[in-house]
């Protein structure tokens, strides 16, 4: 019997089983394009994206004129540090780290009552320089009396030396009696001498100064009160301008505060600007007024506007503590870093924060002011 082979079909099967249509032959100019087609996006790939890229970097390059970054720069603010003019124990606080506080608001006050006994000392020092005041006008009274009695004493005294002196012409007095009578007019006229003396003493003393039109000892007793009231409203201090109080921690209720250290500070935050180093090298073509942009670390996707308002008249190593001794033998050249304030030219939508960090573009405009 004969068996068929597994992968031969049986003649039934072969018989019946259809056959396939043949595939069309393909076109020539459909095979063509085919095969073009890689070739076309292959060489749009390798030419035309460069090319575009290429492009796009001129016209940026044409329309922005050139530009220098840097991101060394951080938020600028002016900062002010309130000390206490007198000394003294706190007995109030009135403000908080980071309170917002406007010009001449109560920050915190000084115990006043040793001040206040200062003016009430002050004032006693006022009537007293008056009652001298007072004592003098009437030593120059008592003076001018003295004077009057001084002057009938040398009218008697001459008086009585002349009718000695006749006598003596006559023998009828002694020597010693003509000497007395001579001696007595001498006397009486050095008295007439001191009365007036006094009382041009009495004078000076009562006369007012030149410049105040006062008596000098109520005058300065005037002086000194004023200096003590000074002194009392000074243990109340006040902010000196409008901005966010800092390191407020340092102000406590019980506190002895020393004249002139500084108690709190206060950072005016409405006024804000950046202060960027750039390299010498970056400062050929920079001038003031040419505008810039600013982004910060902490603020992603802020872009705020700007411009150079001043470049620094030295760089950041001649203002140091320490600054670079270049004359010695082992020079090395470093590059050095011009500080560059940068105003801005709008509100920005983020509040600052003296210090933070920011990244400075400056559009040189190939050395033109921009505006210009």
């Amino acid at each position: 019997m004969d068996q068929l082979s597994p992968t031969r079909p049986a003649p039934d099967e072969a018989k019946v089983a259809p056959k396939a249509d043949p595939l069309p032959p393909a076109s020539p100019a459909t095979a063509t394009e085919q095969k073009d087609a890689p070739k076309w996006r292959t060489r749009l790939l390798m030419f035309g994206l460069p090319a575009l890229l290429i492009a796009g970097g001129a016209g940026w390059w044409l329309t922005s004129g050139g530009s220098v970054s840097t991101d060394n720069a951080y938020v600028q603010m002016d900062k002010v540090s309130v000390a206490a003019e007198v000394g003294g124990r706190i007995t109030e606080v009135a403000v908080r780290d980071g309170q917002q506080v406007a010009a001449g608001q109560l920050l915190f006050r000084i115990d006043g009552e040793p001040y206040a006994l200062s003016v009430a000392q002050a004032n006693a020092a006022i009537d007293a320089a008056q009652v001298d005041v007072g004592n003098l006008a009437a030593s120059a009274r008592t003076s001018s009396v003295d004077i009057a009695a001084a002057r009938e004493d040398v009218a008697f005294a001459e008086v009585n030396f002349q009718r000695q002196a006749a006598l003596m012409e006559k023998g009828f007095t002694t020597r010693a009696a003509y000497d007395a009578s001579r001696h007595a007019v001498a006397q009486a006229r050095e008295r007439v001498r001191q009365a007036e003396a006094a009382a041009a003493e009495a004078r000076t003393k009562l006369a007012a100064g030149p410049t105040s039109g006062v008596n000098p000892q109520v005058e300065a007793a005037r002086v000194q009160r004023s200096q003590a009231e000074v002194n009392l409203a000074r243990t109340t201090v006040r902010a000196p301008s409008a901005g966010r109080v800092a390191q407020a921690d340092r102000l406590q209720v019980g506190q002895m505060m020393v004249a002139g250290l500084p108690a709190v500070t206060l950072v005016d935050t409405a006024h804000p600007w950046v202060e960027a180093n750039f390299k010498e090298t970056d400062l050929a073509n920079m001038r003031v007024g040419q505008r810039a942009e600013v982004r910060f670390d902490a603020y992603p996707g802020l872009k705020v506007r700007g411009h150079v308002l001043t470049i620094g008249a030295g760089t950041g190593s001649e203002f140091s503590v320490l600054p670079a001794q270049n004359a010695t033998g082992n020079w090395v050249k470093v590059t050095q870093r011009v500080p560059v304030r940068i105003a801005f030219d709008e509100k920005p939508s983020r509040e600052m924060i003296a210090g933070l960090s920011a990244e400075v573009r400056v559009f040189t405009g190939g050395g033109a002011v921009a505006g210009k």
